[in-house]
């Protein structure tokens, strides 16, 4: 299929391409990874870790001032070679500092906005034993603002209270949610 690029950055594009009716559609793609990873880190099998969020779109256009999410990020954006697999391992160790003992990739090719972007994401679930800090976590780039453990029998009160308080939860943490009902 045939697209048109519309404007260009280092990390976001606007293309256009033709809808089976033969009118424009327009949407995002990134140029510079292959796929993002989320990663739900259960620990000790009775919490979850949140990562809080303050993403620049969803404040510049007063939607909320806050999300709840789970660590994630690019697969192949720094290193062309990079796998899922390595990609999960970075993102775990740079937004919450920690490792897993085991990583079980749940879903590849979770769409959270196919009419709008051409992104997919590869849904991982990383359990962790011990809830120990092996290296400093980032706040990538002042995005990430504060982290919550969670105990799985409480989210859902836990999200009901957020949402209360004007917080949205993103699609890529929800998705991943799904697959705790699986957890032995």
């Amino acid at each position: 299929m045939e697209n048109k690029l519309l404007y260009d950055t280092k990390y976001l594009q606007l293309k256009s391409t033709k809808s089976k009716t033969g009118n424009d559609w327009v949407y995002a793609h990134r140029p510079n990874a292959k796929d993002v990873v989320v990663i739900l880190p259960v620990i000790n099998n009775e919490k979850i870790l949140f990562l809080i969020e303050e993403r620049p779109p969803m404040k510049a256009e007063n939607i909320v001032k806050y999300s709840i999410a789970i660590p994630a990020g690019l697969v192949g954006d720094e290193n062309k070679d990079e796998t899922i697999e390595e990609a999960i391992k970075k993102e775990l160790l740079e937004e919450a500092g920690l490792k897993a003992e085991k990583i079980e990739i749940k879903s590849r090719k979770v769409a959270s906005s196919p009419g709008c972007v051409s992104e997919t994401v590869t849904i991982a679930i990383a359990y962790i034993n011990n809830y120990n800090i092996v290296s400093t976590p980032i706040s990538d780039g002042g995005v990430i603002v504060d982290r919550e453990l969670v105990s799985i029998d409480n989210i859902y009160s836990w999200l009901q209270e957020k949402e209360a308080e004007g917080y949205a939860l993103t699609a890529s943490t929800l998705a991943a949610l799904f697959y705790l009902r699986e957890r032995k």
